[in-house]
């Protein structure tokens, strides 16, 4: 196991270079102006002169493989930089964030995988039954629905039609001080809209590998002994069935990373999404491209978690052959 995390760790240094590099090369590409982005409305009534100065103080001007391997070489020192648009050093920016973005994504994916495995093993057990049916039907419709589009009909039902949950933000408007209560009142909506869209897939998964399990012969033996149904299902068809949703865990990060950006911006949820906007609108380089690092190494990190459980629950794959 460690030589496997090892070996993937010696491969992610030469992806997050190539992709730290190709944020640099694509935001020097991009149409938007960040010596205006930075000035803001005094960039209207500013000479030329004033604003090339200001590009040359902010370094815009230089080559972007000259910024890179200068933001490069600090950031092995451990400094990302400072934030052009939003006036802070950019280590300060991701920690004032990552907390709620990671709280998110962390409720809601654990809500898609429990409700998505409990409905699965449902559907499971009765191929062809209404309640299958309806199960499969939900998941391939919320399947291509966008996040951002059952995120606004979240809002428009629960927090302006019933009024029984708030429509955004992290505590109430007349809070002074932050509280898990209200905290937990705000993320209710939120994380589950982003479990919604993450669930399908893994009610789907769980049902074909869950309904494959129990037509398999050690499970039909199993029942022939005489073991409970529950027994039967939890004991030997889920964990077969199981195994296939391994792999997915890890593929579905880069989009619950996607989908939590989008639903923290309908919600105004004070993660990284806002931050993610700004820096690219603005060309802010040490912000974009910490953040572009950040989720490529949450991709990254993803994907070996999936290989670990996998090797650690299919006795059948070593971790010498991956």
């Amino acid at each position: 196991m460690a030589r496997l995390a090892g070996r993937r760790a010696l491969f992610a240094v030469p992806v997050l270079l190539v992709v730290t590099f190709g944020v640099f090369a694509i935001a020097a590409a991009s149409p938007f102006d960040p010596v205006k982005a930075y000035a803001g409305t005094a960039a209207l009534g500013a000479d030329q002169e004033t604003l090339d100065r200001l590009g040359e103080n902010l370094g815009v001007d230089e080559p972007f493989t000259v910024r890179w391997w200068r933001w490069l070489s600090a950031a092995f020192g451990g400094d990302l930089g400072q934030s052009s648009v939003l006036r802070q050093p950019v280590a300060q920016v991701i920690g004032e964030r990552l907390v709620w973005s990671t709280l998110l994504c962390a409720v809601a994916f654990a809500v898609a995988v429990l409700l998505g495995t409990l409905l699965g093993v449902l559907a499971a057990r009765r191929p062809g039954s209404m309640l299958d049916r309806t199960v499969s039907s939900l998941s391939y419709a919320l399947e291509a629905a966008p996040v951002f589009w059952i995120a606004l009909l979240a809002v428009w039902l629960f927090a302006l039609q019933l009024d029984v949950l708030p429509a955004g933000g992290l505590t109430d408007t007349d809070s002074e001080q932050v509280t898990a209560g209200q905290v937990a009142t705000h993320l209710v909506l939120p994380a589950g809209v982003l479990a919604v869209s993450q669930l399908p897939w893994f009610a789907l998964y769980v049902r074909q590998g869950v309904g494959d399990a129990l037509a398999e012969d050690p499970v039909r033996g199993a029942r022939a002994r005489g073991l409970s149904e529950s027994t039967v299902v939890l004991g030997h068809a889920l964990r077969s069935g199981m195994l296939p949703v391994l792999t997915l865990i890890g593929s579905r990060v880069p989009e619950l990373i996607t989908g939590a950006l989008l639903v923290e911006s309908v919600f105004s949820w004070p993660g990284i999404a806002a931050a993610t906007v700004e820096a690219a609108t603005a060309v802010d380089f040490p912000l974009l491209a910490a953040l572009t690092t950040l989720a490529t190494g949450a991709v990254l990190a993803g994907n070996l978690l999936a290989d670990l459980l996998y090797g650690l629950f299919d006795p059948r794959v070593k971790f010498s052959d991956m």
